[in-house]
């Protein structure tokens, strides 16, 4: 590939119109790093959201395998180079990262990597991100000589104009997520009014059952003893509805409540609102690094909505566990199944793509096993901390 300025333009075009595509905010980070390496025929490519505690939230490879990916360990943190381009806003072109003075090392199963092209993606003064890229593909060169091979000022402008574009498609992923928050909470509002009107009728119908009871507790009291026992039966369900309004209106809090709170409390509102009988279980479970914890949630969100929308299942288990130093899921069903040779044609309509990416992006490993008639089973293992 040629990456001089006439013949770079098709190519950051055919990139912009791949990253317009998408408005969740995972795929918009994964087509930003799979069109940066492909622009710029580079062996690896990443890209670093920050979070405010000196790590990532999230965090995109491309050119890694997901055993690769596994093996390195936990996210990087943000130091060094990385932390240069986020703080600084500086664009970072080496010949050599390996020899940067502010080089420290990688894990053991880090692939090697020399030349290096980083820039910030940001909008105004925010850095939304680091992309960089490593290893230049020159063919033409001898693996033992890569005198003159690396990245040029050419592909830095290119870099940095597809990193311009990359930060509105990551704004505008953003502000469409926010607007779908939104929307879930205008839900919850018409649901909580909902609630309410039920929750008065129970009321309303207990308060005149009562009065009845009161007035036939002296010249017929058998008629008072069944209203009574009809005052019981609607507080019962004036209190079910009340507990259902509080679990079914009640946010997500994965910060203060932890992974298996939230999960348990997700599912019995799913056993609840299914025919379905939906069930939890946790062994042994160690808090996880919270974007690991976020990323299990999702995983397990997804894995719930196919299992209950799409398999006609009658049970669905839902188990959290330990796996050395990390943590295990695993849902399953004993729905319809599906061919997994099919799974291509598949794994957009079941989100598996979605949960392959967030298993990914957290240094976990999924996998799915299905077969017509006997059920699906989704695992999703996360390295820990």
């Amino acid at each position: 590939m040629t990456n001089g300025p006439g013949a770079g333009i098709p190519a950051v075009s055919t990139a912009i119109l791949a990253m317009s595509r998408h408005l969740e905010v995972r795929d918009v980070l994964k087509t930003i790093v799979a069109s940066a390496r492909e622009l710029l025929d580079a062996e690896y490519a990443a890209l670093g959201v920050p979070d405010d505690h000196g790590g990532f939230a999230q965090f995109v490879v491309d050119g890694v395998s997901a055993e690769q990916w596994k093996a390195i360990g936990p996210l990087p943190r943000q130091h060094g180079i990385l932390a240069a381009m986020l703080h600084n806003a500086t664009p970072e072109r080496l010949a050599d990262v390996r020899e940067d003075p502010r080089f420290g090392g990688w894990p053991a199963a880090h692939p090697d990597m020399s030349d290096f092209l980083g820039l910030p993606v940001a909008d105004g003064d925010e850095i939304l991100g680091a992309l960089f890229l490593a290893n230049k593909r020159c063919p033409k060169t001898p693996p033992s000589r890569r005198d003159g091979c690396g990245f040029t000022e050419d592909d830095e402008r290119l870099l940095g104009i597809l990193a311009q574009h990359a930060a509105i498609a990551l704004t505008n992923a953003r502000l469409y997520e926010r607007s779908r928050e939104l929307t879930i909470a205008g839900e919850r509002a018409r649901l909580a009014h909902e609630l309410h009107d039920a929750v008065a009728q129970k009321l309303f119908s207990l308060r005149l059952t009562a009065q009845a009871a009161t007035a036939l507790v002296d010249r017929d009291p058998d008629r008072a003893k069944d209203e009574l026992h009809q005052v019981a039966a609607l507080a019962a369900e004036a209190a079910d509805e009340l507990r259902a309004a509080v679990i079914e209106l009640r946010p997500a809090a994965l910060d203060e409540d932890g992974l298996v709170a939230t999960l348990r409390s997700q599912v019995q509102v799913l056993d609840r609102a299914h025919s379905a009988r939906v069930s939890f279980t946790a062994h042994c479970v160690r808090a996880l690094p919270a974007a690991q914890e976020e990323a299990v949630l999702r995983v397990a969100q997804e894995a719930l909505h196919n299992a209950l929308r799409h398999s006609g299942a009658e049970h669905v288990e839902v188990t959290l566990g330990r796996s050395g130093q990390g943590g295990l899921l695993r849902v399953a069903d004993d729905g319809c199944g599906f061919d997994p040779a099919t799974v291509r044609r598949a794994g957009r309509h079941l989100g598996l793509v979605s949960m392959h990416d967030r298993a990914g992006g957290v240094g976990g490993k999924l996998t799915v096993e299905s077969e017509p008639g006997k059920g699906t089973a989704v695992e999703m293992e996360v390295p820990g901390g």
